[in-house]
């Protein structure tokens, strides 16, 4: 019989439907598995995991004895229609990260999209998320953000990326190393402004640690400090709310665009700019193409 253990007791594991079943596990503290992650990871025929030296360590924790099978970005590939196979058959497989959700910066969205496309069961087991959690500890805005995982390690492509999400508006998320984090930090500043941010490391292990401030006070600590050890979060707040345009500058941003562009798509890239209704842009920019003169 299928089972599991939680504080010596053992609890019997209900056979899974067949399919892929996709697990989080736990970032740093194994208490916080679910019950149902642990049911199902010893209900499935086999787990699907990154590193099974790792992944072992969890499932010895609880008891369970499913067999490991060794899948991620290097054998991706190779592995993939064999477990295709595998689940074409009538296997219940689990599919589980080192840490955390999985498919969440990593690239198991793959097989969830090759078996979905060949109509095969797919489910999931919610729970630990590094994304999330520091998102809730940073104390910043998290009615909107934005997860762009790991930023380039070369300081221009960093920069270059940094100036592609400079403007979502709302909080951005990010993975970082420890080596890279000064660095980081101060692209971050130089590219976004100084903005409030925190990081946050080691969650939920021992010495979890969260440090908030803006990221030239960041980037300067980290500096002098040292990278830290540990899984990093890096959590940074949204842009400030543009300032509307007075009346004169508003002409020149529609007479400059006007060069270039109809008044239609005109108002349209200057109401995106400036956060202006788009009737009230239109209706300037058809006076100004007509040559009127300011109002």
């Amino acid at each position: 019989m299928r089972r599991f253990l939680i504080g010596g007791h053992a609890f019997p594991a209900r056979a899974l439907a067949p399919g892929l079943h996709v697990v989080a596990t736990p970032i740093g503290n194994l208490k916080d598995v679910s019950l149902r992650a642990l049911e199902t990871l010893a209900g499935a025929d086999a787990v699907l995991a990154e590193d099974t030296r790792v992944s072992r360590k969890l499932l010895d924790a609880y008891g369970i004895e499913t067999p490991l099978i060794s899948y991620h970005d290097h054998n991706a590939a190779e592995m993939r229609p064999r477990i295709l196979a595998r689940l074409a058959a009538g296997e219940a497989l689990a599919q589980i990260s080192d840490a955390g959700t999985p498919l969440v910066s990593d690239p198991g969205f793959k097989l969830v999209r090759a078996a979905a496309e060949e109509g095969l069961f797919v489910s999931t087991v919610p729970g630990a998320s590094a994304v999330l959690t520091g998102l809730v500890l940073a104390g910043l805005p998290t009615d909107a953000f934005f997860f762009a995982g790991f930023l380039p390690p070369k300081s221009g492509a960093r920069r270059n990326r940094l100036t592609e999400v400079a403007k979502v508006p709302g909080t951005l998320v990010f993975f970082e190393t420890g080596p890279r984090l000064a660095a980081m930090l101060a692209d971050a500043r130089d590219v976004l402004g100084d903005r409030p941010a925190a990081v946050a490391r080691e969650l939920t292990k021992a010495f979890e640690e969260v440090r908030r401030d803006n990221l030239t006070a960041l980037a300067a600590h980290y500096a002098t400090a040292g990278g830290p050890k540990g899984e990093i979060v890096v959590v940074i707040g949204p842009p400030a709310p543009a300032e509307a345009p007075d009346e004169a500058d508003l002409d020149r941003l529609i007479t400059e665009s006007l060069q270039s562009l109809s008044v239609k798509d005109a108002a349209a890239e200057i109401a995106k700019e400036t956060g202006l209704p788009r009737r009230e842009v239109y209706a300037r920019a058809l006076v100004l193409a007509k040559g009127g003169a300011a109002q």
